[in-house]
């Protein structure tokens, strides 16, 4: 395990993370002389340069660079054309690493002959707050995010059709291209969405855990679910195919909601099926909450987590929907979308 690693961070306004993130960076195993660093900057309006900058002038291995795109993709792409290392490991400044991760991803590539690998998350709360605690929860639960492997934790390495961030070979990107500048969100699971459609693999390396800081506060969560859901069509489109069909899920129930209750017009046992199935959903959420509260939680959260869970499937549904007459309908360009942070 000798190749030379090159670590691409994409941020903006990361001023409150980036410092321990780069002291995660310095305390890895894998040799430094076969380490490079960017800090891929978005142009942020905080710190989050000016403390990377301190850390580069002190590490000759790190190095900062602008990203005048401002969002993920673009950085990733500046980054890749200015690496050189054999493996392109992409960190995010919004989460926690062990010392073995660099080294450990690495020798998961060479021993499974993947095409990316990646570690599961360790969802955390944000801060100390109760709403922290219950947004930690429901983003880490099967009935708030889906079956989503590397989220809900399992055991032994296995393929698996996406990863957070991830480790890839550099001749990976010569072969499939690089990530599609178009997606602001999601450009992640179309990149593994093309790994697998030229016949690739992606392997999940559950003993390596990533600490990921859930979102702090409720409005920042939903925006984050509406962002993500709104590019899945595009994603789809491109791609020829769904990347997974656990997407469908929210915006069917959303559509569900919307116009199942024409049952109750039409034939008395299509309107009792509605019901019962609104009793369903109410009941798997009264018992998910329960069971997330009381099982060495807090508490408190059996008041939040009930109304949360439907805001999260709902915010979900409502951006792949919205997304789907704007991309796919209308067919309108991404161009004309910009993100909002």
């Amino acid at each position: 395990m000798n190749g030379k690693v090159s670590i691409l961070i994409p941020c903006y306004n990361e001023a409150a993370h980036i410092g321990k993130m780069l002291d995660c960076i310095l305390a890895q195993d894998y040799p430094r002389e076969l380490t490079e660093v960017f800090v891929i900057d978005g142009m942020s309006t905080d710190r989050t340069a000016e403390i990377s900058l301190g850390y580069a002038r002190e590490h000759s291995f790190i190095k900062v660079i602008e990203n005048p795109g401002r969002y993920v993709p673009s950085g990733l792409n500046k980054g890749i054309s200015l690496a050189t290392g054999e493996y392109i490991i992409r960190m995010d400044a919004h989460s926690g690493y062990p010392e073995n991760y660099v080294s450990s991803l690495v020798r998961a590539m060479e021993q499974t002959g993947g095409d990316n690998v990646g570690g599961s998350w360790d969802t955390r709360p944000a801060n100390d707050s109760l709403m922290a605690s219950a947004i930690a929860a429901a983003t880490s639960s099967g009935f708030g995010v889906g079956n989503s492997t590397y989220r809900l934790g399992v055991s032994g390495i296995r393929k698996v059709d996406t990863v957070p961030y991830g480790c890839f070979r550099r001749s990976l990107f010569e072969r499939i291209g690089r990530f599609d500048e178009d997606l602001l969100r999601n450009q992640d699971d179309e990149f593994n969405g093309r790994i697998i459609k030229n016949g690739g693999s992606i392997y999940l390396i559950p003993e390596v855990s990533i600490t990921y800081y859930a979102r702090p506060d409720v409005s920042s969560l939903l925006r984050m679910f509406y962002q993500y859901a709104f590019f899945k069509p595009l994603v789809n489109r491109k791609l020829g195919k769904p990347a997974t069909l656990r997407q469908f899920a929210p915006p069917l129930f959303i559509v569900f909601l919307l116009f199942g209750w024409v049952g109750f017009l039409v034939r008395p046992w299509a309107g009792a099926a509605y019901v019962a199935v609104l009793l369903l959903y109410l009941a798997i959420d009264l018992t998910v909450s329960a069971r997330a509260s009381f099982s060495g939680r807090r508490a408190g959260m059996l008041f939040i987590l009930p109304w949360l869970f439907p805001l999260i499937h709902g915010a979900y549904g409502i951006g792949y929907i919205a997304g789907f007459f704007h991309f796919i309908v209308f067919g309108k360009p991404a161009h004309q979308i910009r993100s909002s942070r």
